[in-house]
């Protein structure tokens, strides 16, 4: 059944989950170590510690978010991580697969005993990636996939295989077949136009389009579609929320609201589907030291990555925003560990789980680049240099690691001290920042590495190309944006980051020839 057909969307049943759980984490205390260093030398996740100054305050001090103990965090049950299998599109599946996956017996695919070496670790990290955390149809359902409108509806990217790579089936016991959701691999996998699979790329999965589908598709009650879009976006500590007033809109005005946001942009929880954040690259994110658009979270090695997934997979739904829990008893009181029943927040991976995980996405590597340097990209080049691109963007990594304060925002001192803070604001749409439930004031400068085979750009997603970003006519009212525009508009410029449009047609077209070569 789709989640999202009435109130009881959200109501999982714990028991669903605990069947699946073989080994409860014994780690329940405050000192409790990780039993798996004989193995591999693994931090611990939910260290108090780091946890202290994992993340960056909020634009609204007050309501940055304090998570669940770290007792609290070691009660919740370990997921089981069964094999998965491919979705094919209608029309393309291989003949009898559909009755060959109900014969397949249910097979658990990690063991961390049984991992020796670090290609070991990142073998198993990649099967991580793409398992789902939800089998329920948190966003997709069996009847989705293999529904051809759907595909249709969603414009929905597919391999020469006419594999949907973006979700996988799951089977936990014999004769049961479901499609899972809410993997790793679920945004952060790119197809490209001719069928190639950049797996940790800037995602193009038609997430919020899907989701638009199954609320029109089930006729959900209004009531139930307001209760998850507050759910997911409302911002309450925020001055006049343009989140809340979303969610207490029509069931209409919401769902345009979602078809309204392009591939390659997504509305995740704590973000907006009025200011949505592009989909980040994960290829190269190791040398990073911020992640997320605003910079929330800190990257100061693997126990960061690790503490961010378990934060996104999905502990940020029980913490508390200055007395706000999104999935809390009338938002006030935060459930007793494991009795959640909303997808994520009833189990976590484990510290082997997250460490493999990680060790994946540290050793993603870019596709083979078509683009090779010419005369012209070493024109560009020097016009790069020439237009002090170099000063945010800089080489070898092509971005400086810094913050940039948007505009409406004032630097704390304390943060001059503390965080790598460019005090330069480039100008660009400030709704991000300071008024969702990760808005810290700041965006991160982005690398510039692989904007070949990325896009749509800017932080949310505004420009299709990056040819669109150096078109000069992009800061006029009567602009069209290429790429997100928000519902109910047809014009709006696109400000911000206006460096290099009062460069000749030639120059910029050198510039372009060599950004495409990185």
């Amino acid at each position: 059944m789709k989640l999202f057909t009435s109130l009881s969307f959200f109501l999982f049943i714990a028991s669903v989950l605990a069947s699946l759980v073989r080994n409860p984490n014994p780690l329940n205390g405050e000192n409790a170590t990780v039993s798996l260093r004989a193995t591999a030398d693994i931090p611990r996740t939910w260290d108090s510690t780091a946890m202290a100054d994992f993340e960056l305050p909020l634009a609204t001090p007050k309501a940055s978010p304090r998570h669940v103990p770290t007792a609290y965090y070691y009660r919740l049950p370990e997921r089981v991580i069964y094999k998965t299998y491919p979705v094919y599109a209608p029309g393309r599946e291989p003949a009898g697969y559909w009755e060959w996956l109900h014969k397949q017996e249910p097979q658990i695919v990690f063991d961390p005993a049984k991992l020796k070496t670090e290609a070991d670790w990142i073998k198993a990290g990649e099967l991580l990636f793409d398992s789902p955390i939800d089998n329920q149809g948190a966003i997709l359902t069996n009847e989705d996939v293999r529904d051809p409108a759907f595909y249709a509806y969603t414009k929905m990217p597919l391999t020469k295989d006419g594999i949907m790579p973006y979700a996988r089936y799951v089977i936990s016991e014999r004769g049961k077949v479901l499609v899972g959701n809410i993997s790793c691999g679920m945004c952060h996998t790119r197809v490209e136009p001719n069928g190639l699979v950049l797996k940790g790329a800037q995602g193009n999965f038609p997430g919020d389009r899907a989701t638009a589908w199954g609320l029109r598709k089930a006729d959900t009650p209004e009531a139930g579609i307001r209760f998850f879009t507050s759910l997911m976006f409302n911002a309450p500590f925020v001055k006049d929320d343009p989140n809340t007033q979303l969610s207490q809109q029509s069931s209409a005005e919401i769902i345009k609201a979602f078809e309204a946001v392009p591939a390659g942009t997504m509305g995740r929880q704590g973000t907006s589907i009025l200011f949505p954040p592009s989909v980040p690259d994960l290829i190269g994110v190791k040398d990073r030291t911020y992640l997320d658009h605003g910079g929330l979270a800190r990257h100061r090695g693997i126990g960061d990555m690790m503490r961010y997934i378990a934060v996104n997979q999905a502990m940020d739904f029980l913490s508390d925003y200055d007395g706000y829990i999104p999935v809390g008893i009338k938002n006030k009181t935060r459930p007793e560990a494991g009795k959640s029943r909303f997808v994520g927040t009833y189990d976590r991976h484990s510290e082997a789980q997250l460490y493999a995980l990680s060790k994946y996405i540290y050793a993603l590597k870019p596709p083979v680049n078509p683009n090779k340097p010419s005369g012209q990209s070493k024109r560009g080049e020097r016009i790069f240099i020439e237009q002090g691109c170099v000063t945010c963007h800089t080489p070898p990594l092509y971005t400086n690691n810094m913050l940039t304060p948007v505009d409406g925002f004032e630097v704390p001192d304390d943060h001059r001290k503390k965080y790598d803070i460019f005090e330069i604001s480039v100008g660009t749409d400030p709704g991000y920042a300071l008024k969702t439930r990760r808005g810290t004031g700041y965006y991160k400068v982005p690398s510039l590495k692989g904007v070949w085979y990325r896009g749509p750009f800017l932080h949310d997603g505004s420009l299709a190309k990056l040819d669109d970003l150096l078109d000069p006519k992009r800061v006029r009212d009567d602009y069209v944006p290429t790429g997100f525009k928000g519902a109910n508009v047809s014009t709006r410029a696109v400000r911000g980051h206006e460096f290099g449009l009062e460069l000749s047609a030639a120059d910029r077209s050198a510039l372009l020839a060599f950004l495409n070569t990185l």
